[in-house]
């Protein structure tokens, strides 16, 4: 497979999974512009492998959390918010994402990692622990704890909710 054949037919997941992961749209498209760059210049040793998604992935979530170590990096970006008109009303569904989106982003950048590549990227934990650069058992960890956390962040948060009823 050429590099082209690669970037057309997986850059819409490669920009989903970046969008998961920055929580911003056009970052997540600035950060998978960068890593197909730097995937052009490797890919007759990428390609050579026996899953170059696995090392796309990799490179992808390394230079997330390179641009995180950054200090200039620190500014946040606010979607523009806009309205439009639709036949049926999704509000409740779009809440309840909205919500578990932001306790998700509330997480410690590894365990969002864990939970963004277990669960929105259907990966096993070997393919994570590649990715990741570190043992199952390490995954296995970072989503037990990520999973408790919004477990304790949901309830306080349906408490919270039912307080002001």
């Amino acid at each position: 497979m050429t590099f082209e054949e690669y970037a057309f037919a997986r850059t819409s997941a490669l920009v989903r999974l970046a969008r998961l992961l920055t929580g911003d749209e056009h970052r997540a498209e600035d950060l998978v512009q960068e890593v197909l760059a730097q995937a052009y210049a490797r890919w007759g040793r990428i390609s050579r492998t026996d899953r170059p998604d696995a090392y796309v992935h990799r490179m992808l979530v390394n230079a997330h959390h390179s641009w995180w170590r950054q200090r200039s990096s620190r500014e946040v970006s606010v979607a523009a918010v806009t309205d439009r008109a639709g036949t049926t009303d999704e509000a409740a569904g779009v809440a309840e994402r909205d919500a578990l989106w932001r306790l998700v982003c509330a997480l410690p950048t590894r365990q969002r990692t864990v939970i963004v590549l277990r669960y929105y990227e259907d990966l096993d934990d070997t393919s994570i622990a590649d990715i990741l650069a570190c043992s199952t058992g390490t995954v296995r960890t970072h989503a037990k704890r990520a999973l408790a956390a919004l477990r304790q962040r949901q309830v306080a948060a349906t408490h919270a909710r039912a307080g002001e009823l």
